[in-house]
């Protein structure tokens, strides 16, 4: 039940021991202001990694060609090698199992698109419709390119949803034909990208297209595929070394020439972001697990002390007849209310700090830094509940003393 007379006193006695009650209060609200900034930071770091790896799909792999660095089979350094559609056959034919999308590109840059008054240039590419996964692109009006698109050579384009934008504004783009270099491709859907604007101002049109209109020969830019989800890390890897492998001996390319075949394995990026995430977290839950314990051995400390202190006073309730649970209880009650105070106004401290220079932490690598609310919540709780302990093995000591000897304690 609710004593209005206990909590009266509680004010009283906290308002005629203002430095005492802000020095206790400070050291509480500083450990829990000093939690919410490290996992918060901690956060921005993880958030920065994780948006390095945003818009493509983590079990993406991306094949690209460059010149060969050194001779090989009677053939001179500094060869240009350069993929062809019996490539695509070759690595489906012989990785069947472990491919899961598959998509060649080919990448024409600056192109002028050019929609009634409006025009602008952007980088068109001509893919297969697995490249949509491969690139986690997200349809928001119409649809992808289709698998009769390709056989067809249609002159579709999906875009994405800044060049809908830029284009056509908050018309509806779904329908409306745009020229590309002076040749007229209809819309068939927009899309959005999880990697942001860059990836959003791209067009997108079928692989046969975009071969027919910028390559001869049979010829393609690079290759993207997503390898099956139920390969393990180490397999994914197993499977791109074996993939460049084989295509430097189909290529004649030395086995030691590091340029010529390049193949990114996002698995590899992806496992060496989790290992740094674990040190990093783990790191982040010592500091701080560190900041509470030095929160609460302060907290002990000044409870310690403030009980020592009030030793004659509790010795004059005691001879007026307070009984030691009542003497308990209201010591208690204080620790318990300066505790969560205290530690509450730490944490809207701390959760407007991140907030305020937040946006100043990215050039820092530090992207959205905040800390979920149950976390420091949790942290405040620990902190009240060792503010109540560390209030109530020094009041209960205090309320077994006799009332002469507390009288006569200086």
């Amino acid at each position: 039940m609710f004593d209005l007379d206990r909590w009266i006193e509680i004010f009283q006695t906290l308002n005629k021991n203002k430095l005492r009650t802000i020095l206790s209060g400070f050291t509480i609200a500083f450990a829990i202001l000093l939690f919410t900034l490290l996992f918060g930071i901690g956060n921005g770091l993880k958030n920065t990694f994780e948006k390095q790896f945003a818009g493509d799909a983590a079990n993406s792999v991306y094949i690209y060609s460059g010149r060969t660095t050194k001779p090989f089979k009677g053939l001179q350094s500094g060869r240009q090698i350069q993929y062809r559609n019996d490539d695509m056959k070759f690595m489906n034919s012989k990785f069947e199992n472990e491919i899961q999308y598959f998509s060649p590109n080919i990448q024409r840059g600056n192109v002028q698109a050019i929609y009634k008054g409006e025009q602008n240039r952007y980088t068109v590419r001509g893919v297969y419709p697995d490249y949509q996964p491969l690139e986690e692109a997200v349809i928001e009006e119409g649809r992808f390119l289709s698998v009769l698109d390709v056989k067809n050579k249609a002159k579709v384009i999906a875009i994405g949803r800044l060049v809908k934008k830029d284009l056509f504004g908050e018309l509806n783009a779904v329908g409306k034909n745009i020229s590309l270099d002076g040749f007229s491709y209809k819309v068939v859907g927009v899309f959005s990208d999880p990697g942001g604007d860059n990836d959003e101002r791209y067009i997108y049109t079928p692989f046969t297209t975009a071969q027919g209109m910028y390559k001869p020969n049979d010829e393609l830019d690079y290759i993207g595929l997503t390898f099956n989800p139920d390969l393990s890390v180490d397999e994914s890897l197993s499977f791109s070394n074996l993939l460049t492998k084989m295509l430097k001996e189909k290529h004649s390319v030395d086995p030691r020439d590091q340029g010529a075949i390049r193949v990114r394995n996002y698995a590899e990026g992806t496992k060496n972001v989790e290992q740094f995430m674990f040190v990093l977290n783990f790191i982040i839950i010592f500091i701080g697990i560190g900041t509470l314990v030095a929160g609460i051995i302060g907290i002990s400390n000044i409870m310690v002390y403030i009980v020592k202190e009030r030793t004659k006073e509790l010795g004059i309730r005691k001879a007026l007849g307070a009984t030691p649970k009542s003497i308990v209880g209201m010591i208690m009650m204080e620790s318990i209310f300066v505790t969560a105070i205290a530690g509450y106004t730490g944490l809207l401290i701390g959760v407007g700090t991140l907030k305020a220079i937040g946006s100043s932490l990215e050039k820092y690598w530090i992207i959205n830094p905040s800390v979920e609310t149950s976390t420091v919540i949790g942290a405040t709780i620990i902190l009240i509940i060792a503010g109540t302990i560390a209030g109530y093995i020094p009041a209960k000591r205090a309320a077994g003393i006799k009332p002469i000897e507390a009288l006569n304690d200086e």
